[in-house]
């Protein structure tokens, strides 16, 4: 799936203001690749979008020999690196900024923005209690959906147990807070991602009962219950049977 986004205005330069000073480069790697400077979208070959994705989910520097044979692993060494070469000069062709090479290492430039690292930040900020006073939408979002990499693969279900569990914290610190609207929304936005956590649904049975909605959190833990059973072949856990207990007609 092709990262979406309101239309941009082509880019046809590097990322730099005519005073010197240095334009906003963001990198997208949620719902598909993508970057922008200054508002425009930069197109990059597919070899280059996998050097800089590469290099961006490295927090820190990464010898260009670990990422020439990494993401060439079927070329010799020689081939790799010149292949990684090609790559990085069709990165700094467009937008200098965005990979630094630092003698035998790539890094991410410094004033590049990430959506991943912007969401994840977010997601702490839930799952820590507090409040980042905005909609739970970036915490919907897959990391490079259909790259199949296994480098890739590692980071996207990091990153998935991440904003899920974000999203379970959202709903139950919005529920104590008062705000149903939001927190059935964050609730229901967590099942969606994964309709197989238990904890997802404990986290709407829970926000039904705070709303006095005992047929509702029966129908969520029916709901739960028989997926579970289905696909996985499992009961609940006590954790959900002691949460509805007392509830009539629960099994």
């Amino acid at each position: 799936m092709a990262r979406t986004s309101s239309p941009l205005r082509p880019y046809a330069g590097a990322a730099r203001r005519h005073d010197g000073a240095s334009e906003e480069v963001v990198l997208h790697l949620l719902a598909g690749f993508g970057v922008e400077v200054a508002g425009a979208e930069v197109s990059l070959p597919g070899s280059a979008q996998r050097v800089v994705a590469f290099v961006a989910l490295h927090e820190r520097p990464v010898l260009r020999t670990y990422v020439a044979g990494t993401l060439w692993l079927d070329s010799p060494e020689a081939r790799a690196a010149g292949s990684l070469r090609s790559a990085l000069w069709r990165i700094h062709r467009h937008t200098p900024e965005l990979v630094v090479a630092d003698g035998h290492t790539l890094r991410l430039g410094p004033d590049v923005r990430v959506d991943l690292r912007d969401a994840e930040v977010r997601a702490h900020t839930e799952l820590s209690g507090a409040s980042s006073g905005r909609r739970p939408d970036a915490l919907t979002l897959d990391l490079l959906p259909d790259w199949y990499d296994d480098w890739v693969l590692l980071e996207r279900e990091r990153f998935r147990q991440l904003r899920l569990r974000a999203l379970e914290c959202m709903c139950a610190r919005l529920t104590a807070a008062g705000r149903p609207d939001e927190a059935l929304e964050a609730g229901l936005l967590a099942v969606a991602g994964e309709p197989l956590r238990e904890s997802a649904h404990r986290a709407l049975v829970s926000f039904h009962l705070a709303e006095g909605n005992a047929a509702e959190a029966l129908r969520q833990f029916r709901l739960c219950r028989r997926l579970l059973l289905e696909q996985l072949g499992v009961e609940p856990s006590k954790l959900m049977l002691d949460l509805v207990a007392g509830l009539d007609g629960r099994a």
